[in-house]
This record gives structure tokens, C-alpha cells and sequence, in this order.
């Protein structure tokens, strides 16, 4: 278990000053200068080594995507976007730092704009967050009027500055072409890669975009070391992450932990456990509503982080944790999936844009039972058609939470589909 004196955001709970005096005194700011007297590659250099890994959900090793961006300018400026667009169904940790922590996420784009060569830097913000945005920009200009955003930013001898857009609630613009699709006033839709954005990005620019928490700890891994951070969690799945548990817990709630925690540890010891009790559970989704379900045999022991999850054919993604006990019609929470990802589909694929509706109309007829044996392979066979055939990876998201009920809750499937039969045939006779 995480001990508080380890813990990167220290104001999680909003139980103290979210502003800049706060911050100051939970000692964010402290030595930025000096991060940044390291040189581009010294920073690069030791995230890499911190073996640090996206935390907005693919898990791309950080400092490699750093490094992406060009060394030397070719005359058009470079830029950092941050993606606060967070609308993945279970997470909710990102708007906690946007609200509580702004200052921190300033000094991580700081010290990352910097070591990417950018001097600008567009927060990206989900237009639900309207707190979280008045927050961002109230802390921007404290941190402007101090001198630790603008020109000699911090007195570092580095000009930069951080700009706050917010979105229009649309899932799609969390993936990073769509968002700075949408940045550029565009319709929200991803862009074929290559070019990817580190070549061309934002205003046809060298751009990186990363997620809130992945930027926001970087300062942190400079500051206290990388032996540090590396003391937590297994290799390849280091440092400390904030986790989202929601569904039938009796505390739901944000925490900062450590990789690499049991699963059953996180939720017995921070949300006080499944309600009814841990044999009262059914499944959980273990990462947001794009990873596949996992039943409470694989539960019992799994450990949260990429690795050990990939290999029980789920993912990490956002951990964010969604608890459901038996009360739960696990065919019906998977269907109300499928209707999610069908609604914010933007139509640019085509096994997207009528994969994603028909896997919904096919689920919603087997949470009734109305359907045959045999269709659930058929059903699977359109998730392998729609996964891995379109532009962005919304089809793999609409495809997978089917995936995972079929591999673990077929049976719960087939029942319902022979007592429709059983009961369609008696009626009849």
C-alpha cells in the first residue's frame, strides 16, 4: 500500500488550496528552473529511464513519445497539447487534477513543452468540465502573473505559454488526431496516420499530445529521482497511478496507488470492498468501458497494471475500475455499451459507423433472450471485422466489452436465448 509521504497528488481531495499559494506549499514550482538547466535531452533521458507509461489509456512509454519531436526547428513552431477530453464511461481522475491540482499539471507542461521544444501548449479540455476549465484558467493566470508561465518562464530562459480550449463533449475527440481536428475548429474526426503528429500535428506543426496525469507526474520523477519512481510496481509497469472505482463498491472513489496492486487489494482496502461482500461479485471492467470484462475467478488474484492485465486478454487502459456484483444483467451493461460507442462513433469508417449500430441492435435483442445460439458467432465474427479495420481505435473499443462477455458470460447468453425458445414453443403449442 502507498504511503501518503509517496504520493504525487497530495490535494486529490480538494481538501486544501487548489491555487497557487497551495500549490507553492505542497511544493509544486519548487526547482522547476532547475529541471529545465537539465537540457531537453537530460529530461527526455530520464523519463525514459523512470520507464514512465501513458496514462491516458494506450500505456506508450512516455519518454519514447517525447523523443518523437524534432531536435532541431525547420523554422515552424512546435507544440504540446494535453488531452483533458476525458469521456471514457468509469474515468473520472483527470478532472480531479484539472480541479484540485491545476498548478501541477502547469509545471509538468512546463517542463515537458520544454523538452519537447515547444513554447506553446493547448489544454484540450471535455466541455462538461466547466469548473475544471475556469480552474485551469484562473491557475494560468496566477502562474503568468508570478512569472512562471510567459516570457523567462520561471527565469529559466524559456518563453511559454499555455492556452485552455474546451471541447463540445464529443468521445471522439479523445483521440489525439480528432482533438486537434477539433482544436483547428474542424469537425471532430481522426486523421490517417502517417503523418503522426510529432511530424505533423496541429497547424500542419510538430505537435505531441499527452494525457493530464502522464504530464502532470513528470516534474515529480525529476524531483525526487528515478530510482524513486521505479521503487513502485513491477518492470515495464512503474510509479504510481490515480485509479477510478466505481459500480457496486461501498465507497466509490478516486486514489493514487501503486502499479502492479492486487485488484482485490485496491477495492477491499480503498472502497470498502464489494457490497454484499467479495463472493458477491460478478465482473469487473477494469480499465474503462473499451476493455473487456473480467470474471471474479481472474479477479481474485490479477494485479492492475498493462502487463498482467494484457495477458488475461484486458487492459489497463484509464483504470478506471467498474465493480459489478451479481445484481448486475452483465448482458444488458454490455448492450448499454454498445449504444454508447454506436452514439459517438463519427461515421468516417465505414465497419465503425455500421458495425458499431449493428452490434447494437443484435445486443439488444439478446438481452431478451431473442436471438439463436448461433448468432453469437456471428456477432463475434463483426467485432474481428470492425477491431483493427478503422482509422482510430473507437471499432477495437465498441468491439471489445462484446469480445469479453462471450469469452467469460456465454452461458448467461445461451440460457436466455433457450428460455425465450423454451417459452416461445410452449406459448405456441
Amino acid at each position: 500500500m502507498l504511503e501518503d509521504k509517496d504520493r504525487i497528488f497530495t490535494n486529490l481531495y480538494g481538501q486544501h488550496d487548489w491555487g497557487l499559494k497551495g500549490a507553492l506549499a505542497r511544493g509544486i514550482w519548487d526547482g522547476t528552473k532547475g529541471m529545465v538547466g537539465l537540457g531537453r535531452d537530460d529530461i527526455i533521458q530520464q523519463i525514459k529511464d523512470s520507464g514512465l507509461r501513458g496514462r491516458g489509456g494506450a500505456g506508450f512509454p512516455a519518454g519514447l513519445k517525447w523523443s518523437f519531436m524534432p531536435k532541431q526547428s525547420d523554422g515552424r513552431p512546435q507544440y504540446l497539447v494535453i488531452n483533458a477530453d476525458e469521456s471514457e464511461p468509469g474515468s473520472c481522475k483527470d478532472r480531479e487534477i484539472l480541479r484540485n491540482d491545476p498548478h501541477r499539471l502547469l509545471e509538468g507542461c512546463l517542463v515537458a513543452g520544454f523538452a519537447m521544444g515547444a513554447n506553446t501548449c493547448y489544454i484540450y479540455v471535455r466541455g462538461e468540465y466547466v469548473l475544471e476549465a475556469q480552474r485551469v484558467e484562473a491557475a494560468i493566470e496566477q502562474a503568468r502573473e508570478a512569472g512562471l508561465l510567459g516570457k523567462n518562464a520561471c527565469k529559466s530562459g524559456w518563453d511559454f505559454d499555455v492556452h485552455v480550449h474546451r471541447g463540445a463533449g464529443a468521445y471522439i475527440c479523445g483521440e489525439e488526431t480528432a482533438l486537434l481536428e477539433s482544436l483547428e475548429g474542424k469537425k471532430g474526426q481522426p486523421r490517417l496516420k502517417p503523418p503522426f503528429p510529432a511530424a505533423m500535428g496541429i497547424y500542419g506543426c510538430p505537435t505531441t499530445v499527452t494525457n493530464v496525469e502522464t504530464i502532470a507526474v513528470a516534474p515529480e520523477i525529476l524531483r525526487r529521482g528515478v530510482e524513486w519512481w521505479t521503487g513502485f510496481g513491477r518492470p515495464n509497469n512503474t510509479g504510481t497511478k490515480i485509479f477510478s472505482i466505481s459500480g457496486h463498491v461501498r465507497r466509490p472513489l478516486n486514489v493514487e496507488e501503486s502499479m502492479s496492486i492486487p485488484l482485490r487489494e485496491l477495492i477491499e482496502k480503498h472502497a470498502g470492498g464489494v457490497i454484499g461482500g467479495w463472493d458477491n461479485l460478478l465482473a469487473v471492467i477494469p480499465g474503462g468501458s473499451s476493455v473487456p470484462c473480467l470474471p471474479k475467478s481472474i479477479c481474485d488474484s490479477v494485479l492492475m497494471d498493462f502487463d498482467a492485465l494484457r495477458e488475461v486478454q484486458s487492459g489497463l487502459g484509464t483504470a478506471a475500475v467498474i465493480v459489478m456484483d451479481k445484481s448486475t444483467d452483465i448482458v444488458e451493461a454490455i448492450c448499454r455499451l454498445s449504444h454508447f460507442y454506436m452514439h459517438e462513433s463519427c461515421g468516417q469508417c465505414t465497419p465503425c459507423r455500421e458495425g458499431t449500430g449493428w452490434m447494437y441492435r443484435v445486443m439488444t435483442r439478446m438481452v431478451k433472450g431473442q436471438s439463436s445460439v448461433e448468432e453469437i458467432d456471428t456477432l463475434l465474427d463483426v467485432t474481428y471485422q470492425v477491431e483493427g479495420h478503422t482509422i482510430c481505435a473507437l471499432g477495437d473499443a465498441a468491439a471489445w466489452p462484446i469480445q469479453g462477455l462471450f469469452r467469460h458470460f456465454r452461458p448467461e447468453v445461451e440460457r436466455r436465448i433457450l428460455e425465450y425458445q423454451t417459452r416461445n414453443q410452449a406459448a405456441a403449442e
